[in-house]
């Protein structure tokens, strides 16, 4: 009988039931962070206003479903490729495929019907969704499949991951339909917002493991990071993002500037999780847990979604240009 509190919880979720292992690897939790599609969908409506019609809200609820059924192609495949890796971790080790509950074969078998259902819902949105759906999967298929397998390569890890925020913007800014597509600062900043939070969790990961040895048996990017990096590397992500961001505030929607000191709120409340013994950043699933972030990232998100709709001309007069422009020759 094991004394393992991780290992005794798993044995008694599986509870026989041969289905659940393969339920486990599709990950239906991480859903949440289909979360990241809506805010593509405010900007949608907001370049392009819409009235919230039933076939909208309809084609939103459908379109998240697809894109949910993607994200679990790719965690599945995420799941078996990793497994070998992860039976050095102490808690991953008890994960479905490394501890032998799920075979293989039928795991690929799952990997190919969930992306198919996905996309085949997908169809029913649009080909420019369908269209992020495949970029999604395809995506998936370069983190974690040889020869390419970014995840291994340090710095294209977090950039190869974090590329699906853009791709999740994209999704809701699609499932609206306009004729445009979202302004580059705007993907970019999202871009590097994933960056950052993907860099951090390297670093909770890195920090909970605690042995050179270990943490580069575990994760190959491992072998070249370090905290001194990870943290430089963090930095960087964050400035880039906010660098992004001022740009498409600047050139699209000045009121948004107000959310400035919420959003540095939120990324300095997320760093600080980093440190935490057993940080909840390695299992972005679980934030809900930390209150003091869920509340800042609520108030940022409401007061942001106000402020796309709103218009100040105070703030316009406040940030006119004092300084002479000397304009460049054409």
């Amino acid at each position: 009988m094991s004394t393992d509190p991780i290992e005794s919880s798993v044995v008694t979720s599986a509870g026989g039931n041969a289905f659940a292992p393969y339920i486990q690897i599709a990950r239906f939790d991480h859903w949440v962070k289909n979360v990241f599609v809506l805010p593509g969908v405010v900007v949608a409506l907001a370049f392009e206003p819409a009235p919230l019609t039933p076939a909208l809200l309809s084609r939103l609820f459908l379109g998240l479903i697809a894109f949910g059924f993607v994200a679990s192609s790719n965690y599945v495949l995420n799941e078996v490729l990793d497994s070998p890796f992860d039976a050095l971790h102490p808690i991953k080790r008890m994960r479905p495929v490394p501890s032998g509950r799920v075979k293989r074969a039928y795991a690929y078998a799952e990997w190919l019907l969930l992306a198919a259902l996905g996309i085949g819902l997908g169809t029913l949105c649009g080909s420019a969704f369908t269209g992020t759906l495949v970029a999604l999967w395809v995506m998936g298929c370069i983190y974690n499949i040889p020869p390419v397998r970014s995840k291994d390569l340090p710095y294209i890890d977090v950039l190869s991951e974090a590329v699906n925020n853009p791709i999740r913007l994209l999704a809701g800014f699609f499932i609206v339909g306009p004729a445009a597509i979202a302004p580059a600062s705007l993907l970019c900043s999202y871009w590097m917002v994933g960056c950052y939070f993907m860099a951090i969790k390297r670093f909770a990961e890195y920090r909970m493991l605690d042995s050179e040895a270990l943490a580069a048996s575990y994760r190959k990017s491992f072998r070249y990071y370090s905290e001194e990096r990870l943290l430089v590397a963090i930095v960087f992500y964050g400035c880039a993002a906010m660098l992004f961001l001022g740009a498409f505030i600047v050139r699209y929607k000045l009121e948004l500037i107000l959310s400035f000191p919420l959003v540095a709120l939120v990324m300095a409340a997320y760093l600080s999780i980093a440190f935490k013994h057993d940080s909840a950043a390695q299992a972005p699933e679980k934030l809900y847990r930390e209150r003091s972030l869920m509340l800042a990232v609520t108030s940022c998100a409401v007061l942001m979604a106000l402020l796309f709709f709103a218009e100040l001309p105070f703030l316009h007069q406040l940030f006119a240009p004092t300084a002479p422009i000397n304009h460049l020759p054409t």
